[in-house]
């Protein structure tokens, strides 16, 4: 899985899953853009840990549900780097509310920080991919939510089930000009998100008990997947998600 010399954009980049994403890509040799929201200190020290991997980082702050920060993050790319061949749309949130109780405000939050943003991070992505020439790799960090339905958590699957057909119809649309689309979707992973969780013994084994694998996934599992999917390995690869979830989706009723 040799990245070198390749260029990559996470969004999210500073916590979670999109910490782990950077790390990976820059031990296969990546130069990394880390988008960054409110922590700048902890994009300064994944710098530090990028460049002791021997590879290259600057952090980015950039609120990507809106455009403009968008075209930002991709103008400081490009004259960081001068080009872009790995997008990793990354960022997302959750509300965890139903549909009985989800208000405006929460509902344009989710849509527009985890779909919003993954559309128009692959419209800007596309446009440089096809402008420098020589294709590209777009990858959408999803869930298995875009399949399987979680009551009490409408909006995020409702972002989810949109990034699955983002994922489609951006890989069939883009594939003439070698850009491949895919989508990533983990179940449970090991971040501040399921932080609540894990905190506490009984949900945690509830949870557990429910993947066949018996365990959360590390973020590093993740990663590891984004890297070979952004590889030679994976050039036959598009249009589609590859789901990373333990065996949870056929092992249990949605959660």
């Amino acid at each position: 899985m040799n990245l070198k010399g390749k260029v990559a954009i996470v969004t999210g980049g500073s916590s979670g899953i999109g910490l782990a994403i950077v790390l990976e890509l820059a031990r296969q040799g990546a130069n990394i853009v880390i988008n960054y929201h409110t922590h700048p200190k902890a994009a300064e020290e994944l710098e530090k840990q990028v460049r002791g991997l021997g590879s290259h980082a600057i952090g980015v702050q950039a609120d990507v549900s809106q455009i403009d920060d968008l075209r930002a993050l991709f103008s400081q790319a490009v004259e960081s780097f001068g080009r872009v061949d790995i997008m990793v749309n990354n960022a997302g949130v959750e509300t965890r509310s139903s549909i009985l109780d989800t208000t405006e405000e929460q509902y344009d939050k989710v849509l527009s920080i985890n779909l919003k943003s993954a559309f128009f991070g692959t419209q800007l992505a596309a446009q440089q991919m096809i402008k420098q020439g020589g294709g590209g790799r777009i990858i959408n960090i999803s869930s298995v939510h875009e399949d399987w339905p979680m009551p009490g958590n409408t909006p995020y699957c409702l972002s989810k089930g949109g990034m699955r057909m983002l994922t489609r119809t951006a890989g069939v649309e883009l594939a003439p000009h070698n850009i491949l689309v895919v989508g990533v979707g983990p179940g449970a992973v090991e971040t501040p998100i399921n932080s609540a969780t894990m905190k506490e013994p009984a949900l945690l084994k509830k949870l557990d008990s429910a993947i066949p694998l018996g365990r959360m996934a590390k973020p590093e599992e993740i990663a590891s997947l984004v890297a070979f999917l952004a590889s030679d390995g994976a050039s036959y690869l598009t249009a589609t998600t590859v789901f990373v979830d333990g065996g949870i989706m056929q092992g249990s009723p949605g959660l």
